[in-house]
């Protein structure tokens, strides 16, 4: 587990501010919320633990890109355990934690639905290296970031980049990034100067429910002459991809390998996948 580092500017720094509740309110709304909400709420049941992971939820939700690459993580880490053969952000409790819960609402919008830990990083970086990664449904490029941060060539598209639109899973807010990595839309994307037949396919939690832009990606990306795609997001069923990508991934595709670090919300099913074509 790391361990929180701060100096003591930062400690007077985050002191100060919640200490003024007006300006915490302004400034950092989500922040404000939170703190507003998780008293009233059920926690892991050790006050200690609760208490540390709101710390790190305000440290780095209040102190933007220059405190850490991946702010997400950092917040995250010390609740993860082991749940049944999983990596999961639980704090240790196989029960429905309500804190927890409305904590992982949050900071989903802020960064992405799925959460990438390090070693989720250098598992796709090593079957990545060598090739471009093009990421569609991208949302604020905080996975692309982290691609990038480890070396790797990374285009992010989405249909409606925060930054340019508006894009309900990633509703704009004050005191958060609108996108961590440059995120184009699906115009740029349709422009691009290179081909996809050397590229990476990167899918990361596609909408579900019957939304087509899974299998509609997959498609262009056969079509295209794609070989390699990184899916992450619940098997099929579950919350993301729809019937037709998950039938043309078993009739065309051999599933290569699975990240045994990644790490999940513990009220999630997913996973992250290397696919190859058939």
């Amino acid at each position: 587990m790391a361990k929180l580092s701060m100096t003591a500017k930062r400690w007077d720094e985050i002191t100060a501010l919640l200490n003024d509740e007006q300006r915490l309110q302004a400034e950092y709304p989500k922040v404000a919320n939170y703190l507003d909400m998780a008293t009233s709420l059920p926690g892991t049941g050790d006050a200690q633990t609760d208490a540390a992971f709101d710390l790190r939820f305000v440290h780095y939700m209040t102190g933007g890109k220059s405190l850490s690459p991946n702010p997400y993580w950092d917040i995250v880490e010390p609740l993860v355990f082991e749940h049944e053969g999983r990596r999961v952000v639980n704090g240790g409790r196989a029960e429905v934690n309500s804190r927890l819960a409305y904590a992982q609402i949050i900071l989903q919008e802020t960064y992405a639905y799925a959460i990438p830990s390090p070693k989720t990083i250098e598992w796709i970086s090593h079957l990545c290296t060598g090739h471009k990664v093009v990421e569609l449904g991208a949302g604020r490029g905080y996975w692309a970031a982290q691609m990038a941060a480890s070396g790797l060539s990374v285009e992010a598209y989405d249909l409606e980049p925060p930054h340019l639109t508006r894009n309900v899973s990633f509703p704009e807010a004050v005191g958060t990034e609108d996108v961590w990595h440059p995120v184009n839309d699906l115009v740029e994307f349709a422009a691009r100067p290179y081909s996809l037949s050397e590229c990476v396919l990167f899918l990361c939690w596609p909408p579900g429910w019957g939304d087509k832009m899974s299998s509609e990606a997959l498609t262009l990306f056969e079509e295209s002459g794609g070989r390699r795609l990184i899916y992450i997001g619940e098997p099929q069923g579950g919350k993301t991809g729809n019937d037709t990508f998950f039938n043309a991934l078993s009739t065309g595709w051999r599933l290569d390998a699975v990240d045994p670090h990644f790490v999940s919300w513990g009220t999630e099913k997913d996973i992250a996948q290397s696919w190859a074509r058939i």
